[in-house]
């Protein structure tokens, strides 16, 4: 199997099931704190070129944590965080930094970014282990409505660099319950930010809601302006959280660790102050109720697929009756639909609709390399508690 790491997606023809505007239907909310958001000035600006990071200073908590590491933090703002030895990757839940370098993710970087393939293989997977359903048939991914943020608000791209290079996944914009209304908490993929038991944090980590928010081809795109690109800003990662058994298990390909694949960043945009949930105008809530797969009629998963034969440049969606997914008769039950969608759709949320409010319920983690069908772990005990600790720690910031 492979892991969807940042890029993964599968879709499956599906029955009957809730219709597509069961979901949309609240995702498609005008998002009410971007519209108005340019004329206050709250609206983060184009950013400069990488260079704007010269004579910047790091914040004194985040100098002193890479100092506590014997970093230099002059040193790490201008290219130290490309070193990659081993010796010097924080792996430990409380190592993680993330300074920002203002102007890092320009247009062309984030266009170039590589979608971390994970993949599982047969093998990784049976179905006399545990419980699981016959695979699904594929679902076709159908592009989502432009403008992005008037359809699928929440949902943007999760750029971080890697040992192997810039790399992306997507995300989701959450609801804090202890910062009502002003929530700077994304969901997304363990593999989009730590890179489990043979590494460590990755960095640079960042999110852009509504990525490309008009939906234009790369031709479109080939001088694009950051505005086109990020109409509402960059938001970098100051604090990331993600599961114990991921950091522990994790692995690039295969199923290790895939049923506690996913994380929770805190963000901080780069420029303004306005919070990530008042720029989008929505977020949504997260479900840890770990419903059954016969009491859900329908998920859907969102996100921006990367691998051939898509670009990374256009959000798309799958929606199908979920099946489970059991990688071994210990790891807690996959949740399975049919989906086509390919590597950078890892991370991406899935939303489910109930009682006519649309709740996140699982994020993309693997899929199969002929990328017929995604999984996504069910958010039980394990994920409440690594977003109950972030929103307690640093949901009020």
């Amino acid at each position: 199997m492979r892991s969807i790491r940042p890029s993964v997606a599968r879709g499956r023809e599906r029955r009957a099931v809730l219709a597509a505007t069961g979901i949309v239907a609240v995702l498609a909310l005008t998002a009410t704190g971007c519209n108005d958001s340019n004329a206050s000035g709250d609206k983060p600006a184009a950013t400069t070129s990488q260079g704007s990071d010269s004579g910047a200073k790091l914040p004194g908590d985040i100098a002193d944590q890479l100092k506590k590491h014997g970093i230099d933090p002059d040193k790490w703002k201008n290219g130290a965080w490309k070193n990659w030895d081993k010796d010097d990757w924080l792996r430990e839940a409380k190592d993680f930094v993330n300074p920002v370098i203002e102007g890092l993710w320009k247009p062309e970087r984030m266009k170039s970014a590589k979608d971390p393939d994970k993949t599982i293989a047969a093998k990784d997977y049976s179905t006399d282990q545990g419980v699981s359903d016959p695979e699904p048939s594929p679902v076709k991914a159908q592009a989502e409505k432009t403008p992005y943020h008037e359809n699928a608000a929440p949902v943007g791209k999760v750029f971080f660099d890697s040992p192997e290079g810039s790399m992306v996944c997507s995300g989701t914009v959450v609801k804090d319950p202890r910062n009502p209304g002003k929530s700077n908490l994304v969901w997304t993929a363990g593999h989009c930010v730590h890179a489990g038991s043979a590494g460590g944090w990755y960095r640079n980590i960042a999110f852009v809601p509504s990525y490309n928010d008009l939906g234009k081809s790369a031709d479109a795109l080939r001088n694009a302006s950051q505005q086109e690109i990020a109409p509402y800003g960059t938001y970098w990662a100051d604090w990331a959280s993600t599961s114990n058994e991921w950091i522990d298990q994790g692995a690039e390909s295969g199923g290790a660790g895939a049923p506690y694949d996913f994380a929770v960043l805190h963000m901080k945009p780069e420029q303004g102050t306005k919070s990530l949930e008042e720029t989008v105008g929505n977020a949504l809530e997260v479900d840890f109720s770990t419903p059954s797969v016969q009491s859900v009629g329908s998920m859907g998963a969102w996100g921006y697929p990367a691998a051939p034969p898509f670009d990374g440049l256009l959000m798309n969606k799958c929606l199908d009756r979920p099946g489970r997914l059991a990688l071994n008769s210990t790891d807690p039950t996959m949740y399975r639909i049919g989906c086509t969608m390919t590597g950078g759709s890892s991370g991406g949320g899935w939303f489910r609709n109930d009682g006519g409010k649309t709740v996140l319920v699982s994020n993309t983690s693997i899929g199969p390399a002929s990328n017929t069908w995604l999984a996504g772990p069910q958010l039980g005990q394990e994920a409440q508690q690594v977003f109950d600790t972030m929103s307690e720690k640093y949901g009020s910031r």
